[in-house]
């Protein structure tokens, strides 16, 4: 699975593309790894930017929810932006909407996380 990745003042945004499933679960774990250490080195926040997500299955849900853990017992969150209908209705019907902050854009997400963060999107 490709990932991208793009530090905006104190948060970093990244960014899955393809599906998330069974056979892309450690691809995503490994590309995730190194930001989600970060994050929960430094008590900062992730924001998944979803809009090249074309699919999650459960194994998939379990990786942001597994993440999510991590950072969040260090003091940052991971939040969600951007999700494709397909996306958000698997994260409606399996209630994961419960348990993440999902906004409508990266940038809606940078400005509710960071103000710095957001005006760094803005100018780039």
């Amino acid at each position: 699975m490709k990932l991208e990745a793009q530090k905006y003042a104190d948060t970093v945004v990244v960014a899955p593309v393809g599906r998330l499933d069974h056979d892309h679960c450690e691809g995503f774990r490994a590309g995730l790894q190194p930001h989600v250490a970060g994050a929960a080195s430094s008590g900062r926040d992730i924001v998944l930017d979803l809009s090249g997500l074309e699919y999650v299955s459960s194994a998939g849900l379990r990786c942001f929810m597994l993440a999510a853990k991590h950072v969040g017992g260090h003091g940052g969150k991971i939040v969600l932006a951007a999700l494709r209908p397909v996306v958000a209705e698997i994260f409606q019907i399996s209630r994961f909407d419960m348990l993440f902050e999902i906004f409508p854009s990266v940038r809606e997400a940078l400005a509710a996380l960071s103000a710095p963060a957001a005006a760094a999107f803005d100018q780039g």
